[in-house]
Order: C-alpha cells, then sequence, then structure tokens
C-alpha cells in the first residue's frame, strides 16, 4: 500500500495537472461499447472514415522491399523536406527552404514541440474559443498560460481581430489560429487572418497556424497567414486529414529556420524521428499530384453530402448549429437536450448516439458532431434524435 502512496506523490505537478483527452477518451468509451455489442452511432472521432490511398500504401510497400527501414533525421528524411518545401509554396504561396520545414509525430508533436521550443514560464498564449482541446493543455505542459479570446455562434465563429488585440499584453508570446476550425468548422477570411498576421507583426508574437484541415473547405478559401507574417508564423499540418493517414502519425511543419532547429532538438531527445515508412509514403502523397487530388476531390465531396445530410436533417428537427465551411464537424446547441452540454452527451449515448460534449472545447453548452461517417450512420443518428426529443 505504501509504495503507491509513493508512486502517485512522486508524479511530476505538470502531469497531475494535465486533464486526457476529452475526444480520445469519448471516443474509447463508444468503442467499448460497441464491442459490448450496443447499437451505437458513433460521431465523436476527428478521423477521416475512408481508407488510405492506394498509391501511398504501394509507396510504403516499395519501401519495406527496398530495406527503408532505418533511423531518420530528427527533422524528417531529406527528400520529404524538400517535398514539404515544395508543398508549402505551391499550396500555401509560402517561401520556405527544406531547412525550414519538420517532420513530426503527427501534427500534435508539432504544436507540442513548438511551445516545449518557445514557451516559459509565464508567458502567454492567445487561445481562441471554442478551440482544440489540445492548445492549453500543450500550452500549460510547457509552462505557458492560455488565454482565452471567445467566438460567438453569431458571428459564424470567426475571430475579431479588435478582441485578440486587446488580449494582447507584454506576456503575449504566441496567438494559435485554426483555420478550418476544429471544434467549429468556420473558415477564417482572408482579411481576418491578415489581420491577425499583423498583430503578430505590431507586437512581436509568434503566430501559430493550424492548417491540417485546409483542404476540406466547402464554401470560401483558404489563406495562410504565414504569408503576410514569415518570420513571425510557424505553420502545422499533417496528412492525417487530406489522405486519411490518421494512424501513419506524419506531422510537418514550417517556420523560422531557428525554431524549426529547436524543434528537432525536442524530437532528437523524444522520439528521435517519424517512422520512416510512413514518411516515404508521405513523400508519394505530396509528390504524386495527380492521384492525391483526385482523392482530396473525392473525399471532400462525400464530406460536403454529409454536412448538407445533418445540417438539413437537424434543422427539420428545430435543432440550431452553424453552417459549418469546413473540417468534418458541427457543433450541435443542446439546450433542447439538456440543462448542460455534459447532461446531453449522456442522454444521446444512451440514444445510441455518441458525441463530444463542447465543454473541452469551451463549447459550452455545445456538443461536437463529427460528419466523418456513413450518410446511413448519420440518417439513423437524426432519428435517434428525433425519438429523444
Amino acid at each position: 500500500m505504501a509504495r503507491y502512496t509513493l508512486a502517485m506523490r512522486g508524479l511530476s505537478q505538470r502531469v497531475q495537472a494535465m486533464k486526457p483527452s476529452a475526444t480520445v477518451a469519448v471516443n474509447a468509451r463508444a468503442l467499448e461499447l460497441r464491442r459490448r455489442g450496443v447499437d451505437l452511432v458513433a460521431l465523436t472521432a476527428g478521423e477521416p472514415d475512408f481508407d488510405t490511398p492506394e498509391h501511398v500504401k504501394e509507396a510504403a510497400r516499395r519501401a519495406l522491399l527496398q530495406g527503408k527501414t532505418k533511423y531518420a533525421p530528427p527533422a524528417g528524411i531529406p527528400e520529404l523536406r524538400e517535398a514539404l518545401a515544395e508543398k508549402f509554396r505551391r499550396e500555401n504561396g509560402l517561401e520556405v527552404s527544406p531547412e525550414e520545414t519538420i517532420v513530426t509525430v503527427g501534427g500534435k508533436q508539432a504544436l507540442f514541440n513548438l511551445f516545449q521550443a518557445i514557451l516559459d514560464p509565464g508567458d502567454e498564449v492567445i487561445v481562441l474559443a471554442p478551440y482544440w482541446v489540445s492548445y492549453p493543455e500543450m500550452v500549460r505542459f510547457a509552462g505557458g498560460v492560455p488565454v482565452e479570446v471567445r467566438t460567438r455562434p453569431e458571428a459564424g465563429f470567426v475571430p475579431d481581430p479588435e478582441e485578440v488585440k486587446r488580449a494582447i499584453t507584454p506576456r503575449t508570446k504566441a496567438l494559435v489560429v485554426n483555420s478550418p476550425n476544429n471544434p467549429t468548422g468556420a473558415v477564417y477570411p482572408e482579411e481576418v487572418l491578415r489581420a491577425l498576421a499583423e498583430l503578430a507583426l505590431e507586437h512581436d508574437f509568434y503566430l501559430v497556424s493550424d492548417e491540417i484541415y485546409e483542404h476540406l473547405i466547402y464554401e470560401g478559401a483558404h489563406f495562410s497567414p504565414g504569408r503576410v507574417a514569415p518570420e513571425h508564423t510557424v505553420t502545422v499540418n499533417g496528412a492525417a486529414k487530406a489522405f486519411a493517414m490518421t494512424g501513419w502519425r506524419i506531422g510537418y511543419a514550417a517556420g523560422p529556420k531557428g525554431v524549426i532547429k529547436a524543434m528537432a532538438d525536442v524530437s532528437s531527445q523524444s522520439t528521435t524521428s517519424p517512422d520512416t515508412i510512413a514518411q516515404w509514403a508521405t513523400l508519394e502523397a505530396l509528390t504524386n499530384l495527380e492521384a492525391s487530388r483526385a482523392f482530396i476531390a473525392a473525399a471532400r465531396e462525400a464530406y460536403r453530402r454529409r454536412r448538407d445530410l445533418l445540417l438539413e436533417g437537424l434543422s427539420a428537427l428545430g435543432l440550431k448549429a452553424v453552417r459549418p465551411q469546413g473540417a468534418f464537424y458541427v457543433l450541435l446547441d443542446t439546450s433542447p437536450f439538456a440543462e448542460d452540454e455534459v447532461r446531453a452527451a449522456e442522454r444521446l449515448l444512451e440514444a445510441g448516439v455518441a458525441v463530444v460534449p463542447g465543454t473541452d472545447f469551451a463549447a459550452f453548452g455545445h456538443v461536437r458532431l463529427s460528419y466523418a461517417t456513413s450518410e446511413e450512420n448519420l440518417k439513423k443518428a437524426l432519428e435517434r434524435f428525433r425519438r429523444l426529443l
């Protein structure tokens, strides 16, 4: 007994203060219920339901046959970093060299390493709420202080640069921007992103631009704020969403050379490098443009149909949700179901639909629905919503 008490007492304060990912936890619970035979529609995971494209899988097979199974440099294989520099130039209008790019174990590690590299205790990081659940936890783990600036449903969850400006202090070290956004699906207009980049220039802080959903836009257009403030911006992305490669764990980033080197130094003392075979597969995804563009276009159109089906069904039931312009999420107002979003998620789970309560997203009074699932599942979920109401 005493031994276990000592083990708990020996954990660091920063680990004890860190909350586990709510989305991962809810998805795990849904999977467990399914394993028990519960008839459940899971609208929880932020994960494409499509398989990885065949040309990408074939590149992984070739890498295996060619013996490309050794350690890679901490910042990634040179061939992939060269392809990333070209991708950022071609698709994002960013002029970066291979040395200004890094490959990481998913986009999450790019963000984690970045905060470890730039934050000192007490440094403030502005996060736009609702936000992806991991941003504030990563900031706190690095010793920083997350500062929330809320966005509002009536504004389409698009931030007001003036409100962001009022949150800036002498301790502000970074601003995190995520467009298209998880969990709201908002796509920030170019003029808003330009204004936020101008704030980074004026007040000399980092702009962290998480662009993991850039290829999943249904209305509006994607704009990378690094075009405005290249020396102040770190652009984060990855293979997971565009190429249905979540389990391959390949993220990447571009930014000032000194920051990228520091991020690679963090990798060198933690993961060494991302999976080598997965890097060669990602190289294929980024360079076989004809096949990759065809895959992305087909997936995007499927998501668009699903979004429209879900929104029309919710509207027919009298439920309120802001129309998402990108990603594959809808934030649903839970007031018709329960007094708060946690109880609403519990009632929906009892009705056979798993959703993520908005609490850890700072999306209070909402649950997040993922439409990265079949149209059949969405119709079944809507019918269960109707019965519950």
